[in-house]
């Protein structure tokens, strides 16, 4: 039986409701402050919690109440949610104390999970190597990520190259196509027809591809210099087409690259709806556990596409709820379709799409944030739901508790801890918020 405690929430946002419940239900006093001055924080830590939790929207906003709680009531418990690994970094090293989670690395071992199907229940990241959660009968089993075979690996890879996402990419390989076509044939041409020998008759083919005219070696036929007179003609329009794609791609900010790692997958791969932090972290996990993995994001200027491309994830820029766009996913071949935009309502729609496109397909929403969306357990006939508010919630209720979590997941209509593996919330429990309507609820 954990000991009743005295704890200070910080925040407005569905995580620190959910939080402030949990915390409630579990036995502890509960003061939560949604936006509180510096004055309201001081008068709340004069009641000397034993522990703050810090749940606000902004790392920046987050940053400043822990060192303004920890000046206030320096050495007392701190858990912070932030997402930028290097402001965690270096709150950890200012305040030791401190004891610091997101919402991405809470939830994205149990988002693979859900992707890979079952039995797999989560899978371990960050742990080296990593380590998959799997039910075993009755029981929950560690084993060591085993990823597909190199020689399977390298054949998806070679299956993935020059295949055209836009009408850039198109233009650039039909120029490409055309000018390598009319080059085998007039090398052919000139082999089989003037018995030339092969080096000369490859040059003599790249003097038609370059349209400089056939090689002088010997006097030709008139059917062959007429087919030499059309290709010259055709390469024309080929180089027009080939110089075009490469200089619009040269100038355009590329997402997705025709050849090399950023191509777009064909097969077993994920497709990710959505690159904001969550959608970010999963796409960098499933590179790290070499699952192929697509991301699909509808704004160009989005913050983490800097972050992605250098991460080398492919991003195709495109709104994922229209049916064209997904036609060109290979959905027939994809291990699962995961809809982690910010909007509930958006990922129904696109997991709706997709599903009538194909209705096998294994799909994972993230749900949670949407006041329409009361209780996400009505959306398991679309796919599995993962309630990254509620499952971020229950790890910071444990780490206020003195507890680790390094991330939860489902079981069984339960969320569990790892690594204690202890249930933390119930399935009604896990849209139970806090009716706190003042700014300072005791």
């Amino acid at each position: 039986m954990r000991q009743a405690r005295r704890v200070i929430v910080i925040g407005d946002i569905e995580i620190a409701r959910l939080a402030c419940a949990s915390l409630t239900r579990q036995g502890s006093t509960v003061t939560h402050l949604s936006q509180p001055t510096e004055n309201e924080l001081r008068d709340a830590l004069a009641w000397e919690p034993h522990a703050v939790a810090v749940l606000v929207r902004g790392d920046v906003a987050a940053l400043r109440y822990a060192l303004l709680v920890e000046h206030l009531r320096p050495r007392i418990h701190l858990v912070v949610m932030l997402f930028d690994r290097t402001v965690a970094d270096q709150l950890l090293k200012t305040v030791p104390n401190c004891q610091v989670t997101s919402p991405a690395d809470i939830s994205v071992p149990a988002i693979i999970g859900a992707c890979l199907g079952k039995p797999v229940l989560a899978v371990d990241v960050r742990s080296s190597p990593a380590r998959v959660l799997i039910e075993d009968a009755e029981r929950i089993t560690m084993d060591r990520w085993r990823p597909d075979s190199r020689p399977r690996r390298l054949m998806r890879a070679l299956s993935r190259q020059f295949r055209s996402h836009d009408l850039t990419s198109r233009i650039l390989l039909t120029g490409l196509t055309g000018l390598t076509i009319t080059l085998l044939l007039e090398w052919l041409l000139a082999v089989v027809a003037l018995h030339q020998p092969v080096t000369v008759a490859f040059y003599s083919a790249t003097r038609v591809v370059a349209t400089v005219g056939p090689g002088e070696s010997q006097p030709a036929s008139n059917w062959y210099l007429a087919l030499s007179g059309i290709g010259m003609l055709l390469t024309i329009g080929y180089s027009a087409l080939f110089t075009a794609g490469i200089v619009n791609r040269l100038l355009s900010d590329r997402s997705i690259d025709i050849i090399g790692a950023r191509t777009l997958p064909t097969r077993d791969h994920v497709i990710v709806v959505g690159l904001g932090q969550i959608g970010l972290r999963l796409c960098t996990a499933l590179r790290h556990l070499h699952i192929p993995v697509l991301a699909v994001e509808r704004d160009p200027r989005a913050t983490n596409l800097r972050l992605a491309k250098a991460a080398g994830i492919p991003v195709l820029i495109a709104h994922a709820e229209d049916r064209a766009v997904l036609g060109r996913l290979s959905l027939h071949r994809a291990r699962a379709f995961a809809a982690m935009g910010a909007d509930d309502l958006d990922n129904v729609e696109a997991a709706i799409a997709a599903l009538a496109l194909e209705p096998d397909l294994r799909v994972v929403l993230r749900a949670g944030h949407n006041t329409v969306i009361t209780e996400t357990r009505s959306l398991f006939p679309i796919g599995d739901v993962c309630d990254i508010s509620a499952m971020t919630a229950a790890a910071v209720a444990a780490a206020m508790q003195g507890e680790s979590a390094h991330f939860v997941y489902p079981h069984r209509g339960k969320l569990r801890t790892h690594p204690d593996a202890d249930c933390v919330a119930t399935a009604r429990d896990l849209v139970r918020r806090c009716d706190c309507s003042d700014p300072l609820h005791r």
